[in-house]
């Protein structure tokens, strides 16, 4: 208290007042935010859309005003998309900061006194009961019965146990029992403290800062299409440059002339449609994903979730079902094994894996009935059946006891009335148990108590039924604890005593002594047995689960152990993380898969550590605690029901089943999106490249142009993105999820992606210069030369979108052909649209197009067969000699 220069009675108006005006209000401090006009420009700033932009420079130079708008309308929309799905740090800020108490009771001047909570100042008397939300940072100074749920601070959702006892400086959040922090929420009890700290010095205030200084990383798809677009522009401009200087000094052309075949060259290498088909193709990943209970919310975080190669996951409510769940009862002479999971009052009895029936007739049944009657009796909870679901009113171990009950066939109201309630003794933290008196209605009067095992078995003398005893055997319940215990188990022990039918209340001084333990149960928030599955798969998948816990280490390595994480034996601690630097942590981050006692600044280490070995991270979190970690990693993944706002703002993507295993399915998803994404640039890279190398090669030769600049659009922006659309709605392909996580530092284009792009370029110039120059060789005009020419263009297209529909895969098949409704219709359209560029007069004077005769289409079709067929040949060979693959290696 001197350390604040304050008393018990609390700080005076006038001193609140001036510690007010030099410290502050008691709200947090919003971050300096970007202005929506330059968030909305930043969305311009990207290689690929300066050569958008480039190409419609072009084309407006060349008075083609519509096909400079269809470009500068892509850009936008691709630029509006950006714009929508950003700001995120600014909302996690602004939630974070709806999270502070409204109003908060103190002493003022001796003096009871509601108040706003952001007028507190530091040496206010704070008084807290039940469903208050701490207002403050406090330092408890009276409690009683006080338990305060950190859920939104810590992860953990068991409520804590309060006290006033000092305790050592250097320990986690978790531990620091005599503290109470701002944001979290009081579930039962009174307690009185105060005030150490306000606003931005605040634990939540921290993690606010932590969340501002967070730097968020690009997906590995965006610093690939980075890098492409910087090579594909660097590609582009040094062939324009080429083939304007060979036309000025060899090919003795005019400046005029070889500026306008540069630009028609530049407007043919640009891929226009690549943007609009990546943001479809990402945007129907993100509609697959919300069928599979994940929500979106920044379009490239649906091709990075291909690319995990570590989740790093809260445990409770993530991987476990956060239902209090009792799973062992031992007695003098029995050990069970209780099934079922969670408050739904299923499941059964067994022992030494052989089932047990409990009829509390028997009386070798007598001692368990004793058991689980003291624990429904001794209980404060309520269990409510809401609709399906099963929930808890009051502690959740209390409620684990109740649905024990019901499991062994007890109604709770019959035995409430049988033995009804005198008095009770509530849990204390100085204590460590609670106890019940009880009046039966034939002249019986009897203590109930539960309590920590160390506590209860001081307590008693004998073992066995409530009527039946003997000497206590301490080395039996001893050896029990520690089993238990060994399963990651929270350990409760129950005892009752008779007492005089006279007695009528109970103080602490009546419980040291004279009790009998009738037993143990072993408590535990189970694993989610589809969580189970799903880290199996991730494993199979090449993915390393990281699980991340406030939990005591072996709690945490035995959950782990059940889940598939770790070995159940090494895990590291927080107290441990603090004490390494960044390089010693980067080496124990891999070898360790287990993490407790956990805080919110060591998650970030964590996830930091792992992004500086090159993993690509994804962490899943539902609490404040979580933000700055979820911000930072490469995604963010949080839950949906049990999330608090401040998570989902600062996540990328939000599970709204709360399902672990819905995250395997999103990776199988985003490795689909990124393998369509690949398809995608394979098949429309090449159709760029057949315009403009149609044009190099007819300048080279000083030939009439084949195509004209507006024929070159309309085969780049129509007929192109009709066709390599359907590529989009590609199922995955087998086995994806039996391949290891691509290299994220790999380049968009592989090695073999390169050469097949140069192979199908090389095989459309050539197909379309020869029907060209067959045209002319029969006489046609140039508008039926050239028709026959961008026809041919699009039917090497047409047949391409086959063999592009497996990377490596054969297409000769019946799947291969007719698998893919949508490149069907695609096709049926493009049909329908060719037809009508080539006889429609309209589009004829539009295009500069001519009605080309039924030898001309033969032709073009045995161009597109052919080209289909030696695809299929050349995949055939790459199979059949193991050549290089269209995935990367590793990812095979």
């Amino acid at each position: 208290m001197a350390s604040f220069e304050t008393s018990a009675s609390g700080l005076s108006q006038a001193e609140a007042m001036l510690r007010l005006q030099r410290d502050g209000y008691n709200r947090l401090t919003p971050a300096r935010q970007i202005s929506s006009l330059i968030r909305f420009m930043l969305q311009f700033h990207n290689v690929l859309i300066y050569v958008l932009l480039l190409g419609a420079s072009i084309t407006g130079f060349l008075g083609h005003w519509v096909d400079t708008g269809v470009i500068v309308g892509v850009v936008f929309i691709n630029a509006i998309i950006g714009f929508i799905q950003e700001g995120k740090a600014e909302k996690a800020l602004s939630a974070i900061r709806h999270m502070l108490s409204l109003d908060a009771m103190i002493l003022r001047d001796g003096k009871r006194k509601q108040i706003p909570a952001e007028e507190l100042v530091v040496g206010d008397i704070v008084l807290l009961q039940s469903g208050d939300k701490v207002p403050a940072d406090l330092r408890l100074l009276h409690v009683k019965s006080l338990r305060i749920e950190e859920a939104a601070l810590t992860g953990e959702s068991e409520a804590v146990e309060k006290s006033t006892a000092t305790i050592a400086e250097q320990v986690v959040i978790g531990d620091r029992f005599n503290m109470a922090y701002s944001s979290t929420l009081v579930v039962y009890g009174q307690g009185t403290g105060v005030v150490v700290a306000t606003s931005d010095q605040t634990e939540i205030g921290r993690i606010s800062h932590l969340l501002e200084q967070v730097n968020v990383l690009e997906t590995p798809l965006l610093r690939q299409m980075a890098s492409f677009g910087r090579w594909l522009s660097m590609v582009i401009g040094v062939l324009t440059l080429c083939i304007f200087a060979y036309g000025l000094w060899i090919g003795r052309y005019s400046t005029h002339e070889m500026f306008l075949a540069a630009v028609g060259i530049a407007v043919a290498a640009i891929p226009e449609g690549l943007p609009a088909i990546m943001t479809i193709t990402l945007a129907l990943g993100v509609q697959r994903m919300a069928r599979q209970h994940a929500i979106i919310r920044h379009l490239p975080a649906v091709e990075a979730l291909g690319a995990v190669t570590v989740i790093c996951t809260d445990k409770t409510g993530t991987l476990t079902r956060n239902e209090m769940t009792i799973q062992r009862v031992t007695t003098t002479h029995h050990q069970l094994e209780v099934s079922g999971v969670g408050y739904q009052p299923r499941g059964g009895f067994s022992e030494n894996d052989q089932a047990v029936f409990l009829d509390p007739h028997l009386d070798a049944h007598r001692e368990l009935y004793d058991l689980i009657r003291t624990g429904l009796l001794c209980n404060d909870a309520q269990l409510q059946q809401k609709s399906e679901d099963w929930c808890v009113e009051g502690d959740p171990t209390e409620g684990a006891l109740i649905t024990l009950a019901l499991k062994a066939n007890l109604k709770p109201i019959l035995e409430h009335e049988s033995l009804p309630r005198t008095d009770t003794i509530p849990f204390e933290s100085q204590h460590r148990f609670m106890a019940t008196l009880h009046h039966t209605h034939t002249g019986v009067a009897m203590v109930l108590v539960k309590g920590a095992p160390e506590t209860i078995l001081a307590m008693c003398s004998r073992e066995g039924e409530w009527h039946h005893n003997r000497p206590l055997i301490a080395y039996y319940w001893q050896q029990a604890v520690k089993a238990s215990a060994m399963q990651g188990q929270r350990i409760l022990a129950l005892a009752a005593k008779s007492v005089d039918i006279q007695q009528t209340t109970l103080d602490t001084e009546q419980m040291l002594g004279g009790f009998t333990i009738l037993g143990l149960v072993g408590i535990i928030d189970p694993p989610r047995e589809e969580a189970i599955r799903a880290v199996s798969l991730c494993q199979s998948a090449g993915i390393r689960v990281k699980m991340i816990t406030g939990d005591h280490a072996t709690t945490a390595q035995a959950i782990g152990i059940q889940l598939g994480i770790g070995d159940g034996r090494s895990s590291l601690s927080g107290q441990e993380i603090e004490r390494m630097d960044a390089i010693a942590l980067q080496s124990a981050v891999l070898e360790n898969d287990v993490f407790a006692r956990a805080s919110p600044e060591h998650k970030l280490r964590l996830v930091e550590a792992l992004q500086a070995k090159g993993e690509i991270v994804a962490m899943t979190g539902d609490g404040v605690n979580d933000a700055p970690a979820l911000k930072r990693a490469d995604i963010g993944v949080a839950m949906g029901k049990k999330g608090t706002e401040v998570a989902k703002e600062a996540a990328e993507m939000i599970i709204t089943d709360d399902n672990f295993a819905s995250i395997t399915r999103t990776i199988e998803e985003g490795r689909t999106v990124y393998d369509n994404i690949r398809k995608t640039i394979m098949y429309i890279m090449p159709t760029s490249g057949g315009d403009a190398g149609m044009l190099v090669i007819a300048i080279l030769l000083g030939m009439t142009l084949p195509i004209s600049p507006v024929q070159i659009l309309w085969v780049n922006m129509v007929t192109a993105v009709t066709l390599s659309l359907s590529l989009a709605f590609e199922k995955a392909e087998p086995g994806i999820m039996r391949h290891l996580p691509r290299d994220p530092s790999e380049p968009i284009l592989s090695r073999y992606m390169v050469w097949r792009i140069i192979l199908v370029s090389v095989l459309l110039t050539i197909g379309g210069l020869a029907l060209f120059l067959s045209g002319q060789a029969q006489g046609l005009s140039l508008e039926a030369c050239r028709t026959i020419a961008v026809n041919a263009l699009v039917m090497g297209e047409v047949c391409y979108l086959f063999n592009c529909r497996y990377l490596s895969a054969s297409a000769l098949s019946y799947q291969g052909i007719f698998g893919n409704r949508y490149a069907l219709s695609a096709i049926g359209l493009l049909a329908i649209l060719q037809l009508m560029f080539t006889y429609h007069p309209l589009m004829q004077q539009w295009f500069g197009t001519a009605a080309i005769n039924p030898a001309a289409w033969l032709k073009i079709l045995a161009l597109g067969v052919g080209l289909f067929l030696i695809i299929e040949s050349e995949k055939w060979l790459m199979r059949r000699y193991r050549v290089a693959s269209p995935l990367n290696s590793k990812y095979q």
